[in-house]
Formats: C-alpha cells, sequence, structure tokens
C-alpha cells in the first residue's frame, strides 16, 4: 500500500570542488541555470510532486541556500518602491504556502548514505523523497511527480535510472531488475567496473525511499571512496523491502560536471521565454564564425 509521500531531502553538503574558484564561497547548488539557482530548480521538482516539507542536509559555507529560501523584507519593499512586480513575484513565491523548510548540518563529509540518515529526525517513519539537485532533470511531468506515480501503482521504494555508455558504470551505482516485477531491483552495486557490472543501468539522483532505509543506514560501514554510500544501505534492504528501478521520461544533464552545466544552460538559455530568440541567433553567430 503505497503512501503520500510529504517529505524532500536534498544533500547539499558537498563542497563542489569540481567548479573551483567559483564554489570557493558560494555553494555548487546555488549555481545558475539562467535565473535560477539549481537548488530552486530542485525544489520546484519537489513541490510539485507533493513534498510540503524541505528538508537540506547542509555543511560548512551553505547559508547561501538558506538565505535563498528565506524572506528578505528589505528587497521585497525595494521592488515594491520600483513597481517591479513580477520580479516581487517571483522571489516572493519561491517557497509556496504550506510548505516548511527545514536545515539540518551535517557535521562531516561522511558521504550520501550518512547525509540522508542525518534526516531521520525531520522525516520520521514514512516515505519520502531524495533529490540530488547537481542531477537537472528536465521533463514533464517532474522526474518526481513520475516517480510518486509509480509508487502509488506497487509502494516500495523507487529509483530513478538511465542507461549509460558500459564504459562509464565506475561512476553510478548499477542496477540488476527483474523485468517480469516491474523491474524490481535483485542487485544494486557501487562504482562497479565494466567487467564487474550487472547491467549499464545506472541510478540517477532521484529516490522515493521506505523509512525502513535508515536502519540500514545506521549499520552501513565505509564503501567506496571511504564513505558511507546509499547504494549499499539500498542493497542491505532488497531482501525484506521491495526497490523498483524507474526508466524516467526527461532530459538528464549532469550539473556536477562542467560540461553537463553548459549543456544545461545552453538548454534551458534556449527554452526561456526571455532570451531564446536571442540566444539562439548568438549561437547561430557563434558557430558561423567558427566554421562550424
Amino acid at each position: 500500500m503505497s503512501k503520500r509521500v510529504r517529505t524532500a531531502v536534498f544533500p547539499v553538503a558537498g563542497r563542489g570542488t569540481r567548479f573551483l574558484p567559483a564554489t570557493k564561497a558560494s555553494p555548487k547548488e546555488m549555481l545558475p541555470i539562467v535565473d535560477k539557482p539549481l537548488i530552486q530548480y530542485a525544489v520546484e521538482e519537489a513541490i510539485a510532486a507533493g513534498a510540503t516539507r524541505l528538508v537540506f542536509v547542509t555543511g560548512a559555507s551553505k547559508r547561501a541556500i538558506e538565505d535563498h529560501f528565506d524572506t528578505d523584507a528589505e528587497l521585497e519593499r525595494a521592488l515594491t518602491d520600483a513597481g517591479k512586480d513580477d520580479l516581487l513575484s517571483s522571489i516572493r513565491n519561491i517557497v509556496p504556502s504550506g510548505v516548511t523548510c527545514v536545515y539540518i548540518r551535517q557535521g562531516e563529509p561522511l558521504g550520501l548514505g550518512h547525509a540522508v540518515l542525518c534526516a531521520r529526525p525531520a522525516v520520521g517513519d514514512e516515505p519520502f523523497f531524495v533529490h540530488l539537485a547537481d542531477d537537472l532533470i528536465a521533463g514533464e511531468p517532474g522526474c518526481l511527480s513520475q516517480m510518486m506515480a509509480e509508487h502509488e501503482k506497487h509502494g516500495g521504494s523507487v529509483i530513478a535510472v538511465e542507461t549509460v555508455p558500459p564504459e562509464s558504470t565506475s561512476s553510478y551505482g548499477i542496477v540488476a531488475v527483474d523485468e517480469s516485477n516491474h523491474n524490481r531491483i535483485t542487485r544494486i552495486v557501487e562504482k562497479p567496473r565494466p567487467e564487474d557490472a550487472p547491467s549499464n543501468m545506472a541510478v540517477v539522483g532521484r529516490y522515493l525511499l521506505a523509512p525502513e532505509i535508515f536502519d540500514k543506514l545506521e549499520k552501513t560501514g565505509r564503501g567506496a571512496g571511504g564513505e558511507i554510500q546509499l547504494t549499499d544501505g539500498i542493497a542491505d534492504l532488497l531482501d525484506e523491502s521491495p526497490v523498483y528501478a524507474y526508466s524516467f521520461s526527461g532530459v538528464r544533464y549532469d550539473c556536477g560536471s562542467k560540461l553537463g552545466y553548459l549543456q544545461a544552460t545552453v538548454a534551458y538559455g534556449l527554452a526561456h521565454p526571455d532570451t531564446g530568440e536571442g540566444f539562439l541567433e548568438h549561437l547561430r553567430e557563434v558557430l558561423t564564425i567558427s566554421g562550424r
């Protein structure tokens, strides 16, 4: 029997070293795609899927995230006085009425599994989303909404997956599934070598997890990279609670990499009503000048 998912967990304690020096004083989740930071796209997707409690697992130098979702009375007053109603609306509606934000500090960077475990007091004994903001997925409806619909069909946990080239399996958690049983996961391995991978079906940054995962994470030791891996906790969950792989509809941009971030910026810039036409013309000019 499926339950309503009210809570979304956002692990945002990472240092974002691949984007230094840009992330020296600003969280990578605050990197903008056109006019919104990555974390805002993540929050909007979670709210659209029904989440009303947003749990941010933060670390050092992450205050900007809390400030972004807080009220800025001085800025609102300035926009009101200037008659900039559209901009005023855009910042007032970042967190809709009825949605609450909770901030929990991850004292040590011990891995994604540990970050999720830190959220346990705020989540309680109910299913919840985990959303990695640097995996930006353009889909309609959003990826979490798609996963919620899948959860409503047969309950259990649901993990978003996509097919990757075999040589890329060492960068992902990789699953094997029982196709005859709604793609129920039978095995999950963190970052296996291509020759050891059970498939090339890779876990990406969206999870709908049963609360039983917390008990597993409590007992999970350090795995790949010397960190407490969420993948290892899920592996321990498989025999006791069903976990399903879900191939989402949409385009994923790995904004944890510079190339993926640039690809997302171009795609969203072309789709944006304020920039699309002019940006397209600019790209055509650039390609003409470069002879491509």
